[in-house]
């Protein structure tokens, strides 16, 4: 299907792995852009998909930039709004694209998370890590900012103290301290990696399909908006579910003492 992104399904998970491994997988200078946001249209348009999991082919999950685009961009030949362009129309509208997707994103950290790698993790709802695992937000040591929302992102995933102090001295951590922060849900040896995103996302899906995706809506929404937003539109999903055929199967199926049969 494509150069740098391998789509696989089998049954409601979808699996997405990045397949440069030469390179680390990076996110510029390649087709990585449109590659993602065609396939999270597609995942948009397959109501059968009740999960993601994201991961990389080879030794790194993902490096982050191309260097060589960041020298290209450097360049006198190359203005700042044709790179503020660059960022916008390129890998903003991937943060976009994945933090917003309906269903739920496992990350599965193979290896190194580098700069925008450890962002792009950062955009999905889980992360589970390999021991090999490595993570920077290393932008700093390259002499620019986070351009792609990992200000953003990073300090609501392990507060603003830890998260400054990864982006202001672009330290590595490995698997266990990235544990210990709350970056990553838990650790496990890397040839159980994909078998335990597989199990959790199997935990996932066996849910009602609504419920999961209402439940994510919900949670993006109170990232930003206030308790009584937030009440107000989780009255609104709370009705909505409350009609729906999975909620009434539930019900039946907990007063039954059986297990639930969605549809």
């Amino acid at each position: 299907m494509t150069d740098f992104l391998l789509y696989e399904q089998d049954g409601p998970i979808v699996t997405l792995t990045m397949n440069q491994p030469e390179q680390r997988n990076p996110l510029t200078g390649n087709t990585a852009v449109p590659e993602f946001l065609a396939a999270i249209d597609r995942i948009h348009d397959d109501q059968s998909v009740r999960c993601v999991i994201l991961t990389g082919n080879g030794p790194s999950f993902c490096a982050g930039g191309n260097i060589q685009e960041m020298k290209r961009q450097s360049s006198p030949e190359v203005s700042e709004m044709a790179i503020r362009q660059d960022y916008r129309r390129g890998i903003q509208r991937l943060t976009l694209a994945l933090f917003n997707l309906e269903v739920p994103v496992i990350a599965a950290v193979n290896g190194h998370a580098i700069g925008a790698g450890l962002d792009l993790a950062c955009m999905c709802d889980i992360r589970v890590a390999s021991e090999k695992a490595k993570f920077a937000e290393s932008f700093i040591k390259l002499g620019i900012i986070p351009g792609d929302g990992g200000a953003w992102l990073l300090p609501r995933i392990v507060g603003m103290s830890r998260a400054a102090e990864l982006a202001f001295t672009g330290d590595m951590l490995d698997a266990r301290q990235a544990l210990e922060w709350n970056l990553v849900s838990r650790v496990v040896p890397d040839a159980e990696l994909m078998d335990a995103a597989r199990e959790m996302a199997a935990r996932i899906t066996q849910h009602a399909s609504h419920g999961v995706r209402l439940t994510k809506r919900l949670m993006r929404e109170a990232i930003h908006g206030r308790l009584d937003s937030v009440l107000e539109l989780s009255a609104v999903f709370q009705a909505i579910c409350h009609k729906t055929d999975d909620h009434r199967e539930a019900v039946d199926a907990f007063l039954e003492k059986r297990a639930p049969k969605f549809s």
